[in-house]
Protein backbone atom coordinates (compact mmCIF):
# COMPACT_ATOMS: atom_id res chain seq x y z
CA UNK A 1 0.00 0.00 0.00
CA UNK A 2 2.71 2.66 0.87
CA UNK A 3 3.90 1.66 -2.65
CA UNK A 4 0.69 3.17 -4.40
CA UNK A 5 0.48 5.90 -2.23
CA UNK A 6 3.78 7.12 -3.21
CA UNK A 7 2.91 6.67 -6.82
CA UNK A 8 -0.14 8.48 -6.26
CA UNK A 9 2.06 11.42 -4.78
CA UNK A 10 4.28 11.41 -7.43
CA UNK A 11 1.60 11.41 -10.17
CA UNK A 12 -0.19 14.55 -8.66
CA UNK A 13 3.62 16.21 -8.25
CA UNK A 14 4.14 16.15 -11.91
CA UNK A 15 0.23 16.96 -12.87
CA UNK A 16 1.30 20.37 -10.81
CA UNK A 17 4.59 20.65 -11.93
CA UNK A 18 4.08 19.91 -16.13
CA UNK A 19 1.94 23.26 -16.80
CA UNK A 20 5.43 25.09 -15.29
CA UNK A 21 7.69 22.74 -17.62
CA UNK A 22 5.50 22.77 -20.46
CA UNK A 23 4.38 26.33 -21.30
CA UNK A 24 7.68 28.38 -21.30
CA UNK A 25 8.40 29.01 -24.96
CA UNK A 26 8.89 32.85 -25.73
CA UNK A 27 8.82 34.20 -29.08
CA UNK A 28 13.14 34.70 -29.48
CA UNK A 29 12.00 37.16 -32.50
CA UNK A 30 9.84 39.15 -30.57
CA UNK A 31 11.02 41.82 -27.71
CA UNK A 32 10.66 41.71 -24.20
CA UNK A 33 7.92 45.00 -23.60
CA UNK A 34 5.35 46.29 -21.11
CA UNK A 35 2.85 48.80 -21.39
CA UNK A 36 2.41 51.40 -18.42
CA UNK A 37 -1.25 53.32 -18.22
CA UNK A 38 -1.50 57.18 -18.97
CA UNK A 39 -3.90 59.57 -17.55
CA UNK A 40 -2.95 63.03 -18.55
CA UNK A 41 -3.44 62.99 -22.22
CA UNK A 42 -3.99 66.39 -24.14
CA UNK A 43 -7.35 67.00 -24.75
CA UNK A 44 -8.79 64.09 -22.80
CA UNK A 45 -10.10 64.24 -18.79
CA UNK A 46 -9.30 61.05 -17.02
CA UNK A 47 -12.06 60.12 -14.31
CA UNK A 48 -11.03 56.77 -12.65
CA UNK A 49 -14.27 54.59 -11.71
CA UNK A 50 -13.64 52.22 -8.93
CA UNK A 51 -13.65 48.38 -8.78
CA UNK A 52 -16.03 45.87 -7.54
CA UNK A 53 -14.53 44.13 -4.67
CA UNK A 54 -16.07 41.07 -6.07
CA UNK A 55 -14.23 41.70 -9.13
CA UNK A 56 -10.77 42.10 -7.02
CA UNK A 57 -10.28 38.74 -5.79
CA UNK A 58 -11.12 36.80 -8.79
CA UNK A 59 -8.49 38.35 -10.78
CA UNK A 60 -5.93 38.44 -7.90
CA UNK A 61 -4.46 41.50 -9.83
CA UNK A 62 -1.17 43.50 -8.30
CA UNK A 63 -2.66 46.52 -10.31
CA UNK A 64 -5.95 47.66 -11.44
CA UNK A 65 -6.57 50.66 -13.96
CA UNK A 66 -10.33 51.11 -14.63
CA UNK A 67 -11.57 54.64 -15.71
CA UNK A 68 -13.47 56.95 -18.39
CA UNK A 69 -11.37 59.37 -20.40
CA UNK A 70 -13.96 62.01 -21.86
CA UNK A 71 -13.23 65.32 -24.19
CA UNK A 72 -15.29 68.21 -25.13
CA UNK A 73 -16.79 66.55 -28.45
CA UNK A 74 -18.76 63.95 -26.49
CA UNK A 75 -16.06 61.25 -27.04
CA UNK A 76 -15.83 58.65 -24.43
CA UNK A 77 -13.07 56.15 -24.21
CA UNK A 78 -13.66 53.72 -21.54
CA UNK A 79 -10.31 51.97 -20.21
CA UNK A 80 -9.34 48.88 -17.54
CA UNK A 81 -6.10 47.67 -16.88
CA UNK A 82 -4.98 44.64 -14.77
CA UNK A 83 -1.47 43.59 -14.19
CA UNK A 84 0.33 40.58 -12.00
CA UNK A 85 3.93 41.28 -11.32
CA UNK A 86 4.54 37.63 -10.82
CA UNK A 87 3.21 34.44 -9.88
CA UNK A 88 0.10 33.63 -8.31
CA UNK A 89 -1.93 30.85 -7.11
CA UNK A 90 -5.00 31.40 -9.52
CA UNK A 91 -2.43 32.91 -12.49
CA UNK A 92 -4.98 31.80 -15.90
CA UNK A 93 -7.47 33.44 -14.14
CA UNK A 94 -6.69 37.09 -15.02
CA UNK A 95 -7.70 36.03 -18.53
CA UNK A 96 -10.47 33.88 -18.01
CA UNK A 97 -13.10 36.27 -17.43
CA UNK A 98 -12.97 38.26 -20.76
CA UNK A 99 -16.01 40.75 -21.78
CA UNK A 100 -17.91 38.02 -23.76
CA UNK A 101 -18.71 36.06 -20.23
CA UNK A 102 -18.83 39.03 -17.69
CA UNK A 103 -20.96 41.67 -19.96
CA UNK A 104 -22.94 39.24 -20.95
CA UNK A 105 -23.54 37.91 -17.37
CA UNK A 106 -24.25 41.57 -16.52
CA UNK A 107 -27.04 42.14 -18.69
CA UNK A 108 -25.28 43.06 -21.75
CA UNK A 109 -26.48 41.31 -25.40
CA UNK A 110 -23.37 40.30 -27.87
CA UNK A 111 -24.13 41.67 -31.62
CA UNK A 112 -22.34 39.02 -34.36
CA UNK A 113 -19.92 41.54 -35.70
CA UNK A 114 -17.14 41.52 -38.08
CA UNK A 115 -14.01 41.62 -37.95
CA UNK A 116 -14.16 39.31 -34.12
CA UNK A 117 -10.35 40.27 -33.69
CA UNK A 118 -7.80 42.92 -34.98
CA UNK A 119 -3.76 43.58 -34.70
CA UNK A 120 -2.94 46.94 -33.82
CA UNK A 121 0.67 47.86 -33.62
CA UNK A 122 1.27 49.95 -29.65
CA UNK A 123 5.15 51.29 -30.14
CA UNK A 124 6.31 48.66 -32.06
CA UNK A 125 4.65 45.36 -31.30
CA UNK A 126 1.61 44.61 -32.16
CA UNK A 127 -1.05 43.08 -29.86
CA UNK A 128 -4.41 40.95 -30.93
CA UNK A 129 -7.07 42.07 -29.75
CA UNK A 130 -10.38 40.36 -29.62
CA UNK A 131 -13.21 42.93 -31.06
CA UNK A 132 -16.52 42.62 -30.21
CA UNK A 133 -19.90 44.60 -30.69
CA UNK A 134 -22.36 44.84 -26.88
CA UNK A 135 -25.87 46.44 -27.00
CA UNK A 136 -27.79 47.15 -23.69
CA UNK A 137 -31.26 48.66 -24.46
CA UNK A 138 -30.50 51.11 -26.98
CA UNK A 139 -26.98 51.84 -25.84
CA UNK A 140 -24.29 49.88 -28.06
CA UNK A 141 -20.45 49.72 -26.98
CA UNK A 142 -17.75 48.52 -29.08
CA UNK A 143 -14.83 46.71 -27.20
CA UNK A 144 -11.45 45.60 -27.73
CA UNK A 145 -9.05 43.04 -25.68
CA UNK A 146 -6.40 41.18 -25.29
CA UNK A 147 -3.16 40.51 -23.16
CA UNK A 148 0.29 40.26 -22.70
CA UNK A 149 2.16 37.18 -20.73
CA UNK A 150 6.24 36.99 -20.21
CA UNK A 151 6.54 40.79 -21.78
CA UNK A 152 4.71 39.46 -25.33
CA UNK A 153 1.53 39.45 -26.61
CA UNK A 154 -0.46 36.59 -26.59
CA UNK A 155 -0.28 34.06 -29.05
CA UNK A 156 -3.60 32.96 -28.63
CA UNK A 157 -6.74 34.60 -28.85
CA UNK A 158 -8.90 35.20 -25.91
CA UNK A 159 -12.39 33.93 -27.52
CA UNK A 160 -12.49 31.19 -25.68
CA UNK A 161 -16.30 32.49 -24.21
CA UNK A 162 -17.31 33.85 -27.92
CA UNK A 163 -19.32 30.92 -28.86
CA UNK A 164 -21.18 30.62 -24.95
CA UNK A 165 -21.91 34.26 -25.26
CA UNK A 166 -23.71 34.05 -28.91
CA UNK A 167 -25.57 31.29 -27.67
CA UNK A 168 -26.71 33.15 -24.36
CA UNK A 169 -27.59 36.39 -27.02
CA UNK A 170 -29.77 34.02 -28.94
CA UNK A 171 -31.80 32.96 -25.89
CA UNK A 172 -30.83 29.36 -25.08
CA UNK A 173 -32.62 29.63 -21.63
CA UNK A 174 -32.02 26.21 -21.25
CA UNK A 175 -28.68 27.16 -20.42
CA UNK A 176 -28.35 30.45 -18.19
CA UNK A 177 -24.69 29.84 -17.26
CA UNK A 178 -23.40 28.97 -20.11
CA UNK A 179 -21.87 25.84 -18.33
CA UNK A 180 -23.21 23.26 -20.83
CA UNK A 181 -22.41 25.89 -23.62
CA UNK A 182 -19.11 25.55 -22.57
CA UNK A 183 -18.49 21.96 -22.58
CA UNK A 184 -20.38 21.12 -25.53
CA UNK A 185 -18.23 24.10 -27.24
CA UNK A 186 -15.51 23.15 -29.67
CA UNK A 187 -13.77 26.73 -29.97
CA UNK A 188 -13.54 26.52 -26.03
CA UNK A 189 -11.37 23.46 -25.97
CA UNK A 190 -9.78 24.68 -29.28
CA UNK A 191 -7.89 27.29 -27.63
CA UNK A 192 -7.22 25.17 -24.71
CA UNK A 193 -5.31 22.71 -27.63
CA UNK A 194 -3.70 26.22 -28.91
CA UNK A 195 -1.93 27.42 -25.58
CA UNK A 196 -1.10 23.58 -24.91
CA UNK A 197 0.94 23.25 -28.75
CA UNK A 198 2.20 26.97 -28.64
CA UNK A 199 4.00 26.18 -25.90
CA UNK A 200 3.50 29.96 -24.91
CA UNK A 201 3.77 31.01 -20.71
CA UNK A 202 1.40 30.57 -19.10
CA UNK A 203 2.96 32.03 -15.88
CA UNK A 204 4.84 35.09 -15.01
CA UNK A 205 4.08 39.27 -15.81
CA UNK A 206 0.87 39.04 -17.25
CA UNK A 207 -1.39 41.97 -18.78
CA UNK A 208 -5.14 41.95 -19.65
CA UNK A 209 -5.93 45.32 -21.04
CA UNK A 210 -9.58 46.27 -22.33
CA UNK A 211 -10.97 49.41 -23.64
CA UNK A 212 -14.33 50.72 -25.26
CA UNK A 213 -15.92 53.38 -26.52
CA UNK A 214 -19.88 54.00 -27.36
CA UNK A 215 -21.15 53.65 -30.98
CA UNK A 216 -22.66 56.74 -32.11
CA UNK A 217 -25.78 55.30 -34.89
CA UNK A 218 -24.36 53.07 -36.99
CA UNK A 219 -21.06 54.17 -37.71
CA UNK A 220 -18.68 51.17 -35.56
CA UNK A 221 -16.19 52.56 -38.31
CA UNK A 222 -16.03 55.38 -36.42
CA UNK A 223 -15.09 53.40 -33.10
CA UNK A 224 -12.83 51.60 -34.54
CA UNK A 225 -10.55 54.18 -35.69
CA UNK A 226 -11.41 55.99 -31.95
CA UNK A 227 -9.93 52.93 -30.28
CA UNK A 228 -6.99 51.89 -32.53
CA UNK A 229 -5.94 55.48 -32.22
CA UNK A 230 -6.57 55.83 -28.67
CA UNK A 231 -4.45 52.98 -27.85
CA UNK A 232 -1.12 54.26 -28.31
CA UNK A 233 -1.78 57.02 -26.12
CA UNK A 234 -3.33 55.03 -23.20
CA UNK A 235 -0.42 52.56 -23.11
CA UNK A 236 2.79 53.63 -23.12
CA UNK A 237 6.31 51.43 -22.83
CA UNK A 238 7.19 50.82 -19.19
CA UNK A 239 10.03 49.81 -17.12
CA UNK A 240 8.61 46.82 -15.44
CA UNK A 241 11.57 46.24 -13.28
CA UNK A 242 10.72 50.02 -11.93
CA UNK A 243 6.49 49.24 -11.75
CA UNK A 244 7.33 45.98 -10.03
CA UNK A 245 10.06 47.74 -7.21
CA UNK A 246 7.40 50.58 -6.83
CA UNK A 247 4.65 47.43 -6.04
CA UNK A 248 6.72 45.69 -3.65
CA UNK A 249 7.84 49.02 -1.91
CA UNK A 250 4.18 49.87 -1.47
CA UNK A 251 3.08 46.41 -0.22
CA UNK A 252 5.87 45.73 2.28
Amino acid sequence: MAWFNGLLCLAILACWLFPRFWFTRADAHAPRFWLGEQTALPGWEYRPVPVGQAAERFLVADRLVNGEFTRSNGEVVRVFSAKRYGPHENDTGLFAHTPDRCWTEAGWRLEAATPSCVTVPVHGPVLLLERRVFSLGAQRELVYFGGLIGGQPLSYRLDHELSVALGRANNRSWDQTGTLLRVLDTRYWSRVRDAFHSRRPLFGPAQFVRLSTPVRGADVGAADRLLQGFLGEWLAPADYQKELLAWQSANR
